[in-house]
């Protein structure tokens, strides 16, 4: 028996796979699944409903058996980084794993289809250690970069998610790969969530955690109006060098954001989190 699944992190690029997968075969039967947190932002669920909408079916959610709080007490109460990467290894893999666990001991092959685009590179560190769980790369074998990803959620009416306003990446709203910027906007846009971040951060440093959320700065010293100012003037200035390097489309004026990793260089994200 043959079974089809589709990860979605509440990004641009798992979504327009979506979109793809159910426009160019229409025929499978494709399991779209999200592996849900508990800490995503609101923005991305309700990308997903939208999503479900197009689709005509739902998202299965999966959910990990112990919360965020539960594994940060198992790691002595120590934030992952991206050196110690627990959180995806616990919420995001470990659930999947566990998910599909029954299907590959019954003796299923399982096609599992990553949203990697033709103008990135693809980890092997992400390829299947199971010899039937296969990883299929469809925008790889299509051609498709970038702006065919854009093209694809235009085209299905489902546009860009609406934390592209201010944030460029999916994932739990205190994830550590955010640049300075990105926590000066969840500050702004989303204040519950950055004070339960600052809680966890100092709970973790009187615990001995050599790491806290922003590289080299507690949240709280990031968040004084001097340093906010500074870190918004920094990113004013590498958006102004970035827009003079930038050829204008003339098909898509003003329509294409910038993304954060344009501006501060790609990060070793987790596929799981971030596509």
């Amino acid at each position: 028996m043959e079974r089809h699944v589709l990860g979605l992190s509440g990004g641009r690029d798992s979504a327009a796979l979506a979109v793809y997968m159910r426009q160019q075969h229409p025929a499978l039967a494709i399991q779209y699944f999200f592996t849900d947190t508990g800490k995503e932002l609101p923005e991305v669920y309700e990308f997903l409903g939208r999503l479900e909408g197009f689709l005509g079916q739902t998202i299965l959610r999966l959910n990990p058996d112990r919360d965020f709080d539960f594994w940060l007490k198992q790691y002595n109460d120590f934030l992952p980084s991206p050196q110690t990467r627990w959180c995806t290894r616990q919420l995001k893999l470990r659930p999947f794993e566990q998910w599909l666990r029954p299907m590959l001991e019954a003796g299923e092959t399982i096609y599992s289809y990553v949203a990697i685009r033709s103008d990135e590179e693809y980890r092997e560190g992400y390829s299947s250690k199971h010899d039937k769980l296969i990883v299929k790369l469809p925008f790889k074998e299509a051609g498709i970069d970038k702006p065919g990803v854009l093209e694809i959620l235009d085209s299905a009416g489902l546009g860009l998610p609406k934390y592209y306003s201010w944030r460029t990446r999916s994932g739990c709203t205190f994830c550590f790969f955010q640049q300075k910027i990105e926590w000066v906007r969840l500050k702004e846009q989303h204040p519950d969530a950055f004070e339960e971040a600052k809680r966890y951060e100092k709970t973790a440093v009187e615990n001995g955690s050599p790491f806290t959320w922003s590289q080299g700065e507690s949240l709280e010293e990031l968040e004084q109006p001097e340093r906010i100012k500074q870190i918004m003037q920094e990113h004013e200035q590498r958006l102004a060098r970035q827009r003079s390097k930038v050829q204008p489309n003339p098909l898509r004026p003003d329509s294409e954001p910038l993304d954060i990793d344009d501006l501060y260089g790609k990060a070793k994200v987790c596929l799981a989190c971030h596509k």
